[in-house]
């Protein structure tokens, strides 16, 4: 059989990884001397690798991420207090699998949305679907389908990925219709999937946004006791990004509840009082305390 027809039932089979390597191989089978086997097992190679770099581009860009971030690209050494061994751990998506959640929490600027769109991006690497989404966008979709009918098939849509990425949960109170939405959301996901969470506050300050203490209870019980959690310190990076180049890296303490510190601010903040660290050593035990059980998620 001649090239050119070999190629063309390569091109009607959709071989297409086959067909771009197919002169490269044949190439090497003659200078190597492979055998016929190799020589196939060579093109199969290329045509698995052509097909997964395909999916993985459409898992990622089905994930609608904002910005396209790695774990591998993040400064570690900017902020040596982010827990870098337990976000590589987490990055082996070991919790994915087990359809566990992670929440990331700590003040303004310290990369909580990076470091969740890295996580995504490792899932989406893992063969995992993702869909990640602020989560005020989320519950405006949702509104918008009480509106016209449709909630269902958009509750589904958010539902139907193996990890829901939702980012600056907990920015304001919610509103009892809002509350409810988020009730059947993380109710369904607990038991169909992971979630990653980022968030200004502690999760013991989430309870409180709830209007409805019941429904706070049941479904951040779900969500908050059988999950990662991720407690981030340290500088904010986002003075840094200024374009006038002015910026300087500012510390960020006293969360929750902070703000992004000017120069003068930091020169008050070296002046705090010893009852703000105390603070922040217990929202770290309180965060301990609530760490997941993993035997408990494994039962479900």
């Amino acid at each position: 059989m001649r090239a050119h027809e070999l190629q063309a039932k390569l091109k009607a089979l959709k071989l297409g990884g086959m067909l771009q390597t197919l002169e490269m191989r044949r190439a090497q089978a003659e200078d190597q001397r492979l055998g016929h086997i190799e020589f196939l097992a060579l093109l199969l190679d290329d045509e698995i690798d052509r097909r997964q770099s395909k999916m993985l581009a459409l898992r990622l860009h089905r994930a609608r991420f904002e910005e396209a971030k790695t774990l591998e690209e993040f400064d570690w050494s900017f902020n040596p207090q982010v827990p870098a061994e337990q976000l590589r751990n987490l990055a082996t998506c070991g919790f994915v699998e087990r359809r566990e959640s992670v929440l990331l929490c700590g003040p303004v600027g310290v990369g909580k949305t990076h470091v969740a769109q890295a996580l995504g991006h490792a899932a989406c690497r893992y063969g995992a679907s993702v869909l990640f989404t602020k989560t005020s966008a989320l519950l405006r979709d949702l509104a918008g389908g009480r509106a016209d009918g449709s909630w269902e098939p958009r509750l589904r849509r958010y539902l139907s990925n193996d990890v829901l990425i939702l980012d600056d949960f907990g920015m304001r109170e919610f509103t009892p219709t809002q509350a409810e939405d988020l009730y059947e959301l993380i109710c369904a996901k607990f038991r169909s999937g992971s979630m990653i969470v980022t968030s200004n506050r502690a999760p013991t300050d989430w309870y409180a946004l709830f209007p409805n203490a019941v429904l706070a209870e049941s479904a951040l019980d779900r969500l908050v006791n059988s999950a990662h959690h991720v407690l981030f310190k340290g500088r904010t990076y986002r003075p840094l990004r200024r374009p006038d180049g002015a910026g300087t890296a500012a510390a960020v303490d006293g969360w929750p509840g902070t703000h992004q510190l000017d120069h003068a601010d930091e020169s008050r903040a070296a002046e705090r009082p010893q009852e703000a660290k105390n603070e922040e050593e217990s929202m770290s035990e309180t965060l301990a305390r609530r760490a997941p059980s993993r035997s408990r998620r494994a039962t479900r």
